[in-house]
């Protein structure tokens, strides 16, 4: 097999321009998770205290409003996990439980430059479970 100059010379840079392709896509997904996994983990942190919140309702003592006890327990939580101002939270006390419900929408940046933004939704309805509701 001969090889001639001019097959060899068109072969050249071949490398460097995958290689600039991947290590773009690499920054871009690293983008991407540097601006949602923040997100994504406020909201799982919150859903975690929403259902800690209404478990210490069940638990409060009787000279402690149970609805009061969520309620501070869920906006406090809303402060330290990043919650929108403007979230719905609602917070009601049903026949032997309280019920904690949230919801918002945040814009994640997962593009450079704002070219696409993630719509994050998140919803939730605690309510206690296990042990301390069987009679």
């Amino acid at each position: 097999m001969k090889f001639t100059t001019q097959s060899i010379h068109s072969e050249r840079g071949s490398a460097g321009v995958k290689f600039m392709a991947v290590f773009l896509f690499i920054i871009l997904l690293a983008n991407a998770g540097y601006n949602y996994v923040p997100v994504a983990y406020d909201g799982a942190a919150f859903k975690q205290e929403m259902d800690t919140a209404v478990v210490k309702g069940l638990a409060a003592s009787g000279r402690m409003v149970p609805v009061d006890v969520v309620t501070s327990h869920i906006r406090r939580a809303a402060t330290d996990y990043n919650v929108p101002p403007d979230a719905l939270i609602d917070i009601r006390q049903n026949t032997g439980h309280i019920s904690a419900y949230a919801s918002f929408e945040k814009n994640v940046s997962i593009l450079p430059f704002g070219i696409y933004k993630y719509h994050y939704k998140f919803e939730y309805t605690a309510t206690p479970k296990g042990y301390l509701l069987k009679d």
